[in-house]
């Protein structure tokens, strides 16, 4: 395959994100300059002044959380901005940061420029944030040839191991800020969606916002009270015990504050009684899913597990209940979406490997327009949602209405055009709007035709068509609340261009100084001065500026690093 023609697969997360390619064994995931498939979704600043992206920028959340920032993909697609010490940034921007470092690991992996990307998205993202995430990629240098569902894509990963059985997969995917729920049928190489639902809001992280409440409230701490540098440090310490519950039944921890130790303890059972409304919230998208594919439990051939959040035992527990089996995890959970993006990619890029390999996907929401009802003569009742293509509808689709104005007479109609679920326009998504002048008829209605056109990744395009004239006119879908029009992306990534960015091989040096920063704040007495002696030696390698001498001094530093970061204190 020429260079020209490679296209990589990425998995953009709330926590992390990784990068693959596809290659005669299969998809492969690339590792960063630090060795690690998974980067970090965090950016921040150093103090002089330059951008830090992934791992450096992640261990700087706790000790510098004002010139650091994360979590910004529930933000996709609006006005929201992060402030990193005296500048804005909106979330596309940041995260083509993310997706500029995994954009130069790859080349830096296959030894050639690439500008063509699979990317993978939540299946409830919506119009505005799909806009948004190839905002983001345009901004990186990359084109996007597909966004493929996050379910979707873990369900290739899987798939591509048999892909002659005839099987039904039920993908429950939990990430660090997102849930969703695709079904899937596999029969003679054809992978088909045939439900999806989701929550764009919930994920691991929220796991977590309610664990660190509860806890708080237990040692009589007041979060708003706390400074932004210790409510960071809270939060990590929370974040470690969330994760040990996954292994043992209890987990305790001290929290460090003004040179006082806080006691921190949890166990699994509380730990599952407080974070049951949470869990609650994902049975619901799941019976959707199940009811629109037109199934029930029992039809279902296989469970899988996607998503680093559904490494907890409740969520692992609530899903064999209500299947009542135990479901699949044997691809690390955390990996498997950014496999199934690379699989997409050789797909995209008709690899030899995959050709005998069909891959379908479904609407996540129905799309529609705004109706008027008459509720009696001449009076009308606006605001109706009137559904053209249905949730789920297998893409590309094409359908269409016959539509008239509500008086004789009447020389234009307004089409506003809405994504969701609800009756009402007035609770759905607003995605567009298009105007349609029609000709001055007395005697009668003018009927006109409007017919949505719906592709794989997720692009709609209307056409109305004036029945007596055959005149024809088209929608481009533009200015959705929080979405950047094409001059803004110039603008903005002319300016990320000039941005200082730290040079990718000597990310390894950055990250590992930001850890030992990390964890001087974290520990106090002898252990402290134990940190400062292993900062002042790391320091003279680095002044050295031997790349040899640099990682021997590293390397040889890793093992009591790692010890005094494995213990409770923080």
């Amino acid at each position: 395959m020429s260079a020209e023609d490679t296209i990589i697969g990425i998995d953009l997360g709330t926590t992390n994100s990784l990068v693959s390619v596809f290659t005669e064994d299969g998809p492969v995931l690339i590792k960063n300059a630090l060795g690690s498939f998974m980067t970090p979704s965090a950016v921040g600043y150093s103090e002089d002044g330059t951008l830090l992206i992934g791992q450096a920028a992640k261990d700087r959340l706790v000790t510098h959380p004002k010139l650091t920032t994360a979590r910004f993909k529930r933000y996709m697609g609006t006005n929201h901005e992060a402030m990193l010490g005296k500048k804005k940034y909106r979330a596309e921007e940041l995260s083509a940061l993310i997706l500029r470092s995994l954009k130069d690991d790859a080349e830096a992996h296959l030894g050639h420029a690439v500008t063509r990307a699979i990317i993978s998205v939540p299946a409830y993202f919506n119009d505005v944030q799909r806009k948004a995430t190839k905002a983001a990629a345009e901004m990186a240098g990359l084109k996007v040839e597909r966004l493929i569902n996050e379910p979707t894509a873990a369900a290739l990963a899987y798939g591509l191991q048999n892909r002659d059985a005839e099987t039904t997969f039920l993908v429950v995917d939990l990430g660090g800020g997102t849930f969703d729920v695709s079904i899937l049928e596999m029969f003679s190489g054809v992978m088909e969606v045939r439900a999806s639902s989701g929550d764009a809001f919930l994920g691991g992280e929220d796991f977590t916002d309610t664990m660190m409440a509860h806890l708080a409230e237990k040692a009589d701490l007041t979060l708003d009270k706390l400074a932004a540098e210790e409510t960071s440090r809270l939060r990590a310490v929370v974040d470690t015990l969330k994760h040990r519950l996954t292994e043992g039944h209890e987990a305790s921890a001290n929290f460090v504050l003004k040179g006082k130790d806080v006691p921190l303890t949890i166990s699994r059972t509380t730990f599952d009684e407080i974070t049951e409304p949470l869990t609650k919230r994902i049975r619901l998208p799941i019976q959707r899913a199940i009811s629109d594919a037109g199934l029930k439990a029992e039809n279902i051939d296989r469970i899988l597990l996607v998503g680093g959040a559904t490494r907890m035992d409740c969520v692992r527990g609530l899903i064999t209940r209500l299947f009542k089996r135990f479901p699949e995890h044997d691809i690390n959970p955390d990996h498997v979406v950014a496999l199934g993006a690379g699989v997409q990619a050789g797909l995209a890029s008709r690899h030899e490997a995959l050709d005998d390999m069909v891959m379908t996907d479904v609407a996540p929401f129905t799309l529609g327009y705004e109706t008027s009802t008459e509720i009696s003569p001449n009076v009308f009742e606006h605001g109706h949602f009137s559904p053209l293509i249905e949730r789920n509808t297998v893409v590309p689709v094409s359908r269409s209405h016959v539509t008239y104005p509500l008086q004789k007479g009447q020389t234009e109609i307004l089409f506003r055009i809405y994504q969701g679920e609800a009756p009402f326009v007035k609770d759905n998504v607003k995605i567009g709007s298009l105007s349609v002048s029609i000709p001055r008829n007395t005697k009668d209605y003018e009927a006109v035709d409007v017919r949505f056109t719906y592709d794989a990744s997720g692009i709609l395009e209307v056409l109305t068509k004036v029945i007596s004239t055959g005149k024809e006119t088209r929608l481009v879908i533009e200015g959705n609340p929080g979405t950047l029009s094409q001059a803004e992306i110039d603008a903005r990534l002319k300016a990320l261009e000039g941005l200082k960015i730290h040079p990718r091989d000597q990310q390894e040096n950055t990250a590992f100084m930001a850890r030992l920063s990390a964890l001087y704040e974290s520990l106090l007495g002898g252990e402290r001065e134990m940190v400062r002696e292993i900062i002042r030696e790391f320091e003279g390698a680095l002044h050295s500026q031997d790349a040899r001498i640099i990682a021997d001094c590293r390397q040889r530093l890793e093992e009591p690093v790692t010890r005094l970061e494995n213990k409770d204190v923080f």
